[in-house]
This record gives structure tokens, C-alpha cells and sequence, in this order.
């Protein structure tokens, strides 16, 4: 769907280009050298005062900012817009010394000292009301600097606090979710091991206890850590609105699987819309852990920030130009990587591909993490690499303001994320995040663009809606009317079991039994290793269930169990429903049953393509090649990166690259 907040960033001309410049940590005559630098690779936008916060308030009740002036100067003198960020998310050590009650707490009851970054409670009044001042001050005094494209708030949330602040707040969201103590009683269970709370002051964070801590506790906890830290944003957003009502206002978040800890759809209710940008980081992780190579942990990162995004706009904030010092091992980019990475973000999406960082710092914690310029300085593969992508990214200015249109959707919910990780559940192995990733693959390698969506979304746009995982389910309302309507949802096996105070619901699966048409009696955890084999010659593992049909067709069963189903389909008005009693060991199979074709037929799996389009009908196709052989591209046009035509079925060379504006 297109986005109606299409020019995301006003003042940078076409896609934005660089990444977070830390000037302070340089001599003033670097600074000159940065600019002739950016320049020479086509940096339009570069994230500055990310962690000035010492720099700028060096003290209590102390204001000085004439080296942040000093950078916004530079930067306009050079044609370089800023991201002008709060610098909110580190206090420094004056502040934390000087305000002890706002250092965070864990879960043990140990106060974390200062001396790293994010050393913050965020429900200290305190701190609220200095993140508050800070931001307010920052934007009355660059409002209307020449520099200024866009805001950024913080950086990268993550903070939780159990301190007796953060329990008196919490109290207070649960009294606004629960009402009365007798509801809260009722929905975390608490007649269960004698927990019946009998007063507000015993209702405590899930700090670290002698046994199993109640599953419902810890869920709304959850809710309540991300509550809190999205209060913090929208305070700092709304004071900057009322000095810059008319410049985009962000926060890089980390809408890519390896941080889960905010409810990311109940943030995007603040990042979409006028002014406000969908903007997240996101830094590889070792294929190893779970066998998904980096072009394709790329892509899910590109399409769950395009989810959030409902479609429209959004911008790749932060990415490692090589490899990230905090990484055992490094993991170094090889070459070619970055411009494929950052080509592949833009193919889905992303209105830009910017870095962490501009120069490698010469000292701190993060002085071995890779960046635009290198230690090695500009005469180096991986500069040259960046200026070779700062000219692509200028040759495909025409692209901004364009859009995916992903047939297929991949259902992710947070909260059912979350509850299930709650403690006692019957495998550990069930986890949401790496099967969202492993469906995510395949279809990747099928040749599929797949959004990333909440289940209580508008679906109707989608052909294919895919549930691998929905352990917590409220309401199956939304998904009736999308299979009703005509499209194809498929569920997996553990899904709709609880509601959302994480309670078993009756007739398993209760949250959704009425709609696929299916009754499970008990469930079957697989061991490490074990695999369930179906009639049909497929195989499952992980997971298994006893499960009959109530009113679907038995497709398939588990060998030996006749009358135990493996996988179902239900039709229901114009649609069908699928549901899979265990975790399928191969997707493919399941894909070719149920009609799922590739966007562009025929193309091989390690080419990568994806369709971007304006409302105008104007078309391009980014094809990457991320294999070891040719591959031939179906597209006819011209291809942006060299300016020349580009006629059906010519073929890329292993690791090349194009973007063709299709006739």
C-alpha cells in the first residue's frame, strides 16, 4: 500500500546517504576532512549528537553549546544535512552522581553504576523531566538551522529498571489494565501457589525469586518496560513538535528479530504518520546460530521494518559497514557485502541505507567496530566500497517515495512473543522468532516478498497470510474475515493457546479450534533431533500434536497414527485454512500443495528480486545476485547503476548488482 507521508525526508535530495558522525571525539582540523571526505562519497545526511550529552550540559544547570553549532555550520556549509539527535540516551556521570535515584536496578536488586551508556531508570521522574528540558532546548535552538532534515530521539531502547520507582509505576499500569486488585487477582491466576495479593504494595516487578515467578506477572511486565520507554519517546517527540512542527521526528529501533523486548506495532502508532519515520538498526548476526545467510537475515530485517511501516516509508538508520567489535570474532563483511546489504534494504523499502559509524573511533568501547571510514583511512577497500554505493544510492534518486507491494504476509504479534517465553511452558524449544525467520527463508529463496504483520491488521491485500507461530491469540475475528474473504491462511502448531493474561483457554486450541476446524488433545514435545513422519512423505520436528479434525479435511497424518492429523484444511467462504500439527522439517513441499508461486518465475533462488513502484506506475526491479554462478534477470528497461539498456533474461555475474526502470 502506498504511504501518504511519502517524502520522509524534505530537505535531502533524493535517497539519504551516510551515518552517525561523532565529531567531538576528533581534533577541529579532522573535522574539515570529514566533510571533503563525505562529500567525495556522497553523503547527504549525516546522525550527529547521538552522545553529547556532556558536551552540551556539562553540568547542573550548565549550557554550552557552541561545538554543536560549530558541527551544524560545517555540515551546511557543506551541503550535508543533519539528523539532529537528543542525546538522551547516555546521561553522564555528573547527572548519574548527582541524581543517584535514577540509575537503573536489575532484576537482582543490584544498581547498575555508571560508567557505560544507557545508565537510566526510565521511570525516574528525574530523568523524565531532563530528557524533557534537553530535547525542548535542542529543538527551540535548531528549529530553523539549514542543516536540520530530521529528529532523533534517543537510541535504541532497550532499558528496563526494577527499582521501587519503577514498581510504584508499574502498580499504576496495572491498576489503568486491570482495574481493581481483585481483577489483577483474576487474571494472573493468583489462587495458584497461594500468590493472592491483598494490597497494591505487594505487587512487585519480577525480580529474581525462589521459584518459578507467575507467567502472567512477567508478560505484563513486558508490556509495561516497553509502555515506559515509549512514554519517554513521545514526551521528547512532543517537545520537540512544538519548537519543529514541521521536520520528521524518528528513533532507530530494532525491528529485526534480535531485539524483541518493545511491542514495535504499539511504537509504529507513533513513527508512521506526518512527521514521523519508521527508522531501525540492524547488524547481522553469525549464520551459524540458526543457518540463515546474511542476504537473507537482510531481507527479513527490510521486511518487518516495512511491516511496521504499514507499506510506507521507512529508513535503515544504522547497519555495520564491515564487522561489529562486539561480535565475537568480528565476523567481517566480505567484499561486495556492504553495497549488496545496503542495495537489498533499499530494494525493500528503505529510503536510504546509512551506517554506525562515519569514522572509526580512536578510543571507547566501540573503537574496533567497523565504519565508513575505516582506521585505515579513505585508501581502503571498504571507502572505496562506500563511495561506489554513495553513487548508486545518487543515480537512484527517481526511487524515493516508492513502494513494495508484498502479496504475502508473515504474522508477527509481540505480545504473543513474549508470553511465549513466559516460564513453564512444556518445550523451550518453541520459540516464535527463529521459525518466523525459518518461513521467512524459504520464501525468501521461493522468490517471495513477504511483509511482516500484526494478526489484527487490514489483511484483505494479501493472497497468502502465513501464522507459523501465534501462541497468544485475544480475538480470531480479524483472521475469519480474511479467510472468509477469500484468502489463504495456513496456522502452526502451538498457536492460539492462550489469552492475553497468558491463560490456558479451554478446548485447545481455544483461540482458534472454531476456525480451522480442529481439536487438539494433547501436545507431543520432539526431542533435539527426533522427527515425526507423516503419511504423505513429509516430516516434522520439534513439535507434534494429538490432533482430529471437527470440520476440516485430514490432508495428512503422522505415519502410524492414522487418526492422529498432521495437517489440515478447512474451507470457509471464499478461502482456506490450514493448520499444521508440528513444525514441517521442509516448507517447500507444504508451498507447492498450496499454490504458492514465485514474483518472478523462473528466476534462480540466490538471485534476489524485488519490485518497487510509484503511484504513477512507474517500476523498478533490484536484482542482486548473491550466488556463485550467473543469473539471468526477466526485466526489460534500463538499468539505473550503468545507464544502459537492459533486455529480458541478461544475466548478472556472481555478486553484481542492478536496478532496472522497467518500460
Amino acid at each position: 500500500m502506498a504511504h501518504p507521508n511519502t517524502d520522509i525526508i524534505p530537505t535531502v535530495e533524493g535517497l539519504a546517504f551516510g551515518g552517525d558522525y561523532n565529531p567531538e571525539q576528533w581534533p577541529r582540523e579532522v573535522w574539515d576532512e570529514d566533510v571533503r571526505l563525505m562529500q567525495e562519497a556522497g553523503v547527504n545526511v549525516a546522525t550527529v549528537n547521538v552522545f553529547s550529552w556532556a558536551s552540551i550540559n556539562p553540568g547542573p544547570g550548565e549550557w554550552d553549546f557552541g561545538r554543536l553549532d560549530a558541527i551544524m555550520d560545517l555540515l551546511a556549509a557543506g551541503g550535508i544535512k543533519a539528523d539532529l539527535a537528543t542525546s538522551t540516551a547516555s546521561p553522564p556521570p555528573w547527572f548519574s552522581q548527582a541524581h543517584p535515584e535514577t540509575l537503573p536496578v536489575n532484576a537482582e536488586g543490584i544498581t547498575l553504576n555508571s560508567g557505560a551508556r544507557a545508565e537510566y531508570c526510565p521511570n525516574s521522574p528525574v530523568y523524565q523531566a531532563a530528557v524533557v528540558e534537553m530535547a525542548s532546548k535542542l529543538a527551540e535552538r535548531y528549529a530553523d538551522h539549514p542543516a536540520l532534515a530530521m529528529w532523533h530521539v534517543g537510541n535504541e531502547y532497550y532499558r528496563a529498571c526494577f527499582c521501587d520507582a519503577s514498581a510504584a509505576a508499574f502498580r499504576d499500569w496495572l491498576r489503568e489494565r486491570h482495574g481493581a486488585l481483585d481483577g489483577l487477582n483474576r487474571a494472573w491466576g493468583t489462587t495458584f501457589w497461594s500468590q493472592t495479593y491483598s494490597d497494591w504494595s505487594q505487587v512487585l516487578p519480577p525480580r529474581v525469586c525462589a521459584e518459578t515467578p507467575n507467567p502472567a506477572l512477567v508478560l505484563d511486565w513486558q508490556r509495561f518496560c516497553s509502555d515506559a520507554l515509549l512514554k519517554l519517546f513521545r514526551s521528547e517527540a512532543d517537545a520537540i513538535a512544538e519548537h519543529s512542527p514541521d521536520k520528521p521526528i524518528t528513533t532507530n529501533l530494532m525491528v529485526t528479530g534480535n531485539f524483541s523486548d518493545l511491542d514495535y506495532h504499539r511504537w509504529g502508532e507513533h513513527v508512521t504518520g506526518p512527521n514521523r519515520l519508521v527508522a531501525t538498526d540492524h547488524y547481522l548476526i553469525p549464520e551459524q546460530v540458526d543457518g540463515i545467510p546474511w542476504s537473507i537475515q537482510a531481507a527479513f530485517g527490510a521486511d518487518a521494518s516495512r511491516g511496521l511501516a504499514a507499506g510506507g516509508p521507512w529508513l535503515l538508520m544504522e547497519q555495520a559497514a564491515n564487522s561489529s567489535a562486539w561480535r565475537r570474532g568480528g565476523f567481517p563483511k566480505q567484499p561486495g557485502e556492504l553495497m549488496r546489504h545496503s542495495l537489498s534494504y533499499v530494494a525493500r523499502g528503505s529510503e536510504g541505507a546509512m551506517f554506525f559509524q562515519w569514522r572509526a573511533s580512536h578510543s571507547g568501547a566501540e573503537r574496533y567496530h567497523s565504519a565508513m571510514v575505516p582506521h585505515g583511512g579513505a585508501d581502503s577497500r571498504v571507502f572505496r566500497e562506500i563511495k561506489q554505493l554513495g553513487a548508486w544510492l545518487g543515480d537512484l534518486a527517481e526511487v524515493k517515495g516508492s513502494t513494495v507491494d508484498a502479496r504475502t504476509a508473515i504474522l508477527l504479534d509481540f505480545n504473543s512473543v513474549w508470553a511465549a517465553k513466559t516460564p513453564g511452558q512444556p518445550s523451550s524449544d518453541m520459540d516464535t522468532y527463529p521459525e518466523l525467520r525459518r518461513w521467512h527463508a524459504s520464501l525468501w529463496r521461493r522468490g517471495v516478498a513477504t511483509d511482516l504483520a500484526n494478526p489484527g491488521w487490514d489483511l484483505s491485500g494479501y493472497e497468502y497470510v502465513f501464522a507459523p507461530h501465534l501462541y497468544l491469540l485475544e480475538d480470531d475475528a480479524n483472521l475469519r474475515a480474511y479467510v472468509e474473504g477469500g484468502g489463504t491462511l495456513v496456522v502452526g502448531p502451538y498457536s492460539g493457546i492462550v489469552d492475553g493474561n497468558d491463560r490456558v483457554l479451554p478446548g485447545l486450541p481455544g483461540g482458534l479450534g472454531d476456525l480451522v476446524g480442529v481439536r487438539i488433545e494433547e501436545f507431543l514435545p520432539l526431542w533435539e533431533g527426533e522427527t515425526a513422519a507423516l503419511d504423505n512423505g513429509w516430516a516434522g520436528a520439534t513439535w507434534s500434536e494429538v490432533a482430529h479434525a471437527t470440520d476440516a479435511e485430514t490432508v495428512a497424518s503422522f505415519k502410524g497414527y492414522p487418526e492422529t492429523g498432521a495437517v489440515f484444511r478447512r474451507k470457509l467462504g471464499r478461502g482456506d485454512v490450514w493448520y499444521l500439527a508440528t513444525r514441517l522439517t521442509e516448507l517447500d513441499p507444504f508451498f507447492d500443495r498450496i499454490g504458492v508461486a514465485p514474483d518472478f518465475p523462473g528466476a534462480p533462488a540466490e538471485l534476489e528480486l524485488v519490485r518497487r513502484s510509484h503511484e504513477d506506475g512507474r517500476s523498478y526491479v533490484f536484482a542482486i545476485n548473491h550466488g556463485k554462478v550467473p543469473a539471468k534477470v526477466p526485466a526489460a528497461g534500463r538499468n539505473l547503476l550503468t545507464g544502459k539498456a537492459w533486455a529480458p533474461m541478461l544475466s548478472l555475474k556472481p555478486g553484481e548488482c542492478a536496478v532496472i526502470r522497467e518500460v
